[in-house]
């Protein structure tokens, strides 16, 4: 009888023993599948933010052809040397402090750590883990921090650019390099801090998806202080006050420049998911955004067209970026329906901006204060009057029109007010500096003919010697 239970509780052993060793192998495999998953889910997040930076990267090539097309002859090696070089100058600025200003850990006005990405920051997070450290307010997306420095250093470059195009044909080279690395290394990255960085504009409620404020603002800002100081073009209004229209010399590259905006911005507005988790997020977006654009071209080319008496198309360009910039904000927090009124007043609003910005002899040869200035304000604000809440998971609280008072258009308004007196003195003052440091305006001899030749001893078109100084 010993033996029989003796036998048994061997048998029994044994049978827990090989239990538990196929128990403790089911979940070993199972945190092997869990951490390759992990893995996974990290790989597609950084392909797809990285991805979405490159199509914000090109970009840059249709502000150049965008700015180059609207402008004459004569400065086109001038705009395309500095849309060229503005992307040189904004990736050393924000690496050097813009982005420990706008996204170190810090005060709610200003982040304080990580410049130069010191100060703790590790540059090799954990495959799966959301790096926080010195950065925790961009700690929200798991992807490795250089995937999200370089996304945000696109959008940081987008901003210098669209200050080239409003001074184009009369500013200094260097001047212009001078004020991009202040702009990009300590003007956005503040206020960015502010609302991207979790600073006080976060905390008061302000919500900006993508950047109506964060960058188009920004940089329409930045290009009317300099406008100002600058003054306008040679003969574009006459002594009696009216303008003297001064065409641009390719609308083939305009057209261009236009069409791979509205394509790169499909990177601007999904990407800033920085995830592939919400696919139905991202289709959202991608629909409000193009939405909105396509509204804004048929009011733009509509009230251009009973304006004007004939279609323009430079107005039919503007009005999709128009567009394009006033749903930045909105993209992810209102509906569809929502993003077509939002492009078609953005339509209307680009042409009367236009023609309110010459009577007032503000010179903007492209356009930019018009788009980025004026509709990244009205892209803004209309987070507050059209916003549902959650309607891609931000809970964001319904704007006026959906119920939700005037809380949410307070806070938008504050955002705007607050960024736009910040960024305009602050460029003041700093366009002034450079005006009396390195001189802001090429001579009245370089300007006749031309800035490709007086700035850089060089021609876009060679063969077209008469066309070239006019």
């Amino acid at each position: 009888m010993m033996k029989k239970l003796a036998g048994m509780f061997i048998i029994m052993i044994g049978v827990l023993f090989i239990s538990n060793t196929a128990a403790f192998a089911e979940e070993a495999i199972t945190q092997q599948l869990l951490g390759a998953v992990s893995s996974l889910q990290v790989g597609m997040d950084t392909v797809w933010v990285l991805f979405t930076a490159f199509l914000v990267f090109f970009m840059n090539l249709g502000f150049g052809m965008l700015e180059a097309g609207l402008c004459r002859a004569k400065n086109t090696v001038n705009i395309l040397a500095k849309n060229f070089i503005v992307f040189a100058i904004s990736s050393a600025a924000f690496w050097v402090i813009g982005w420990g200003f706008m996204f170190g850990d810090g005060n709610p006005f200003v982040g304080l750590q990580g410049l130069f990405f010191a100060s703790g920051a590790d540059n090799s997070p954990a495959i799966g883990d959301a790096y926080t450290g010195v950065y925790s307010a961009i700690g929200w997306t798991g992807v490795p921090l250089w995937a999200k420095f370089f996304f945000q250093l696109v959008f940081a470059g987008t901003a210098a650019t669209i200050v080239s195009g409003a001074v184009a044909e009369r500013i200094k080279f260097i001047s212009f390099i001078v004020f991009s690395f202040f702009l990009v290394g300590i003007m956005y990255p503040i206020t960015g801090h502010w609302i991207w960085g979790g600073g006080f504009l976060a905390s008061l409620g302000m919500w900006d998806f993508a950047g109506s404020t964060v960058v188009h603002s920004v940089g329409g800002w930045a290009a009317l202080a300099g406008v100002l100081v600058l003054g306008a073009r040679l003969g574009k209004y006459r002594p009696d006050g009216s303008v003297n229209p001064i065409f641009g010399h390719s609308m083939s590259l305009a057209t261009l420049g236009g069409l791979v905006l509205w394509f790169g911005w499909f990177g601007f507005n999904p990407g800033s998911t920085m995830g592939v988790g919400d696919g139905s997020a991202i289709a959202h977006i991608a629909v409000t955004t193009n939405t909105a654009a396509a509204m804004a071209i048929l009011s733009s080319t509509i009230v251009s067209w009973l304006i004007q008496k004939k279609p323009d198309l430079s107005m039919i360009i503007n009005g999709a970026l128009a567009g394009l910039v006033a749903i930045t904000a909105p993209c992810a927090f209102v509906s569809v329906g929502s993003s077509a009124v939002i492009g078609l007043i953005a339509g209307v609003l680009v042409v009367f901006a236009v023609m309110m910005f010459d009577k007032l002899k503000i010179d903007d040869p492209v356009g930019a204060l018009s788009v980025h200035l004026v509709n990244g304000i009205w892209g803004t604000l209309a987070v507050g009057l059209f916003a549902v809440d959650s309607i891609t998971g931000a809970a964001t609280g319904n704007g006026l029109f959906f119920g939700g008072g005037l809380t949410l258009l307070r806070a938008q308004a504050i955002g705007v007010v607050a960024v736009g007196a910040f960024t305009f003195i602050s460029a003041l003052i700093i366009w002034y500096i450079i005006k009396q440091g390195l001189g802001m305006r090429v001579s009245r001899e370089e300007e006749l003919i031309g800035l490709d030749l007086g700035e850089h001893g060089s021609k876009a078109y060679p063969d077209f010697q008469g066309f070239l100084t006019k």
